[in-house]
């Protein structure tokens, strides 16, 4: 019985999130942020075109990006279905999970196996993308099912909750588009690398990665919390630098590369 009582306390501590525990989280976010922000100056993170020896086996693309991503679908899930909480809070609530859980979906079910002839994925790269999926997963689930406002029902029909669903889904769209322009780049038995063209690529080199970007913040602007604001924090650090490093990229191997775009904010950066 004791041990019973025991395994009891300690499921409802890891599934009944406590605040303190998720603002520490959001604030290793922040720090880790600048970290990854000033660290990607002078590298590129090793996955993609940019992949490497030296940091661990290579994983098959495909099976890497289903597993890493699968936790931030799955962890809120079953913060859902293993708590009785979703039908105490508030709509707002229950929309901007929706959304979190409708990216992650598409991420993970869709895109994973869509992926053309990826190159190999390091298992450093794999991991820490499974961990932060894993952490992120819980953070925003557990703070909109446990802390988020529970009684503004009215709130969807708020002009800032009407601008994050138009920001949110407005990036969904211009993510996905891009992922699908890159990924027919290349005829069946092409080899190389091709300038991408269309949609947001006719204005930046990072047009994916903006649409990343805009969407999580239009998730914060849905439900502005310490915790969403740490996550839109980091996407910005972690992928801006990419989209900037793929414009240099791109800018050094292609002589007609179009020098009027910008890497990753249209007519600004």
């Amino acid at each position: 019985m004791e041990v019973m009582s025991l395994l009891d306390v300690l499921v409802s501590k890891i599934i009944y999130t406590d605040y303190e525990v998720l603002q520490y989280i959001s604030y290793v976010y922040f720090v880790n942020s600048a970290f990854v922000l000033l660290l990607l100056q002078f590298l590129s993170a090793p996955y993609g075109r940019y992949a490497r020896s030296g940091w661990g086996c290579m994983l098959n693309a495909k099976v890497a990006w289903f597993i890493q991503e699968l936790p931030s679908f799955a962890v809120p899930v079953i913060l859902i279905f293993a708590t009785d909480t979703w039908k105490s809070i508030s709509v707002c609530s229950k929309v901007t999970i929706a959304c979190f859980l409708l990216h992650y979906f598409q991420r993970t079910f869709i895109f994973s196996f869509l992926i053309r002839g990826g190159k190999p994925t390091p298992f450093f790269t794999f991991a820490m993308a499974f961990l932060f999926c894993v952490v992120n997963g819980y953070l925003q689930g557990g703070y909109l099912l446990f802390h988020a406002p529970r009684d503004d029902h009215k709130c969807v029909t708020s002009p800032q909750f009407i601008t994050g669903l138009v920001m949110f889904f407005t990036g969904m769209v211009i993510n996905i588009h891009s992922d699908h322009v890159l990924r027919n780049l290349r005829k069946p038995g092409e080899t190389g690398y091709k300038i991408p063209r269309g949609g947001m690529f006719n204005y930046i080199s990072g047009a994916n990665f903006f649409g990343e970007i805009l969407e999580w913040w239009g998730f914060f602007v849905l439900c502005p919390s310490l915790p969403s604001l740490a996550f839109a924090v980091f996407t910005t650090c972690n992928i801006g630098p990419r989209a900037v490093q793929h414009h240099r990229w791109y800018l050094q191997k292609f002589e007609d590369y179009p020098r009027n775009r910008k890497a990753v904010i249209p007519f600004i950066l």
